[in-house]
């Protein structure tokens, strides 16, 4: 079974438990406190990763690094993976679990990248655009790239909206050479 099928498997079954135990904000702080450590570490992923560690030894360093800052249902989830030979799986379950957790909150993830940093007003303007559009609560992560010269690139899910000077520079030059 691929990586992606069986995290998405343990993270519905994480979810599923979750909700059952009524502790899903808790066990999403986890998973963002999770995922935050593997961004820090790669070489945690890799220990995760690595068939030659041994699993009693991956187990303590989970239980090492998060022990009593994480709840006893994400510390057991971390256990049964790990004992199952699946730790390799647990950081695509992590992203996978945001995934399905931001669904079930209808929420939608979207990304500007301008040239300069956006104003609050103009951040706050594009979310409620997004936001009305979609019908969802936007999570707006924002990056700059002085490239872009002015305007902005928006993606939201699959979508993209260039509005980018440089954009516009690039099709003047295209139609220029034909």
């Amino acid at each position: 079974m691929s990586e992606i099928r069986v995290a998405t498997r343990y993270a519905k079954a994480l979810i599923d438990l979750a909700i059952e135990r009524n502790e899903l904000e808790q066990v999403k702080g986890d998973i963002d406190l999770f995922l935050a450590a593997t961004k820090a570490s790669s070489e945690l992923v890799a220990v995760l990763k690595n068939p030659i560690v041994p699993i009693d030894k991956k187990g303590k360093i989970l239980k090492g690094l998060f022990g009593s800052q994480v709840t006893k249902s994400t510390q057991s989830f971390f256990e049964i993976v790990v004992n199952k030979t699946r730790a390799q799986v647990l950081h695509a379950t992590a992203k996978e679990f945001i995934e399905q957790y931001n669904e079930k909150k209808n929420i939608l993830k979207a990304k500007v990248v301008s040239a300069t940093k956006l104003t609050e007003q103009a951040a706050n303007e594009i979310i409620n655009i997004v936001a009305k559009a979609t019908g969802k609560q936007i999570v707006l992560e924002q990056l700059v790239d002085e490239k872009l010269i002015g305007g902005f690139l928006l993606t939201v899910g699959d979508k993209q909206f260039d509005t980018s000077i440089a954009k516009s520079l690039q099709k003047l030059q295209k139609s220029f050479s034909n």
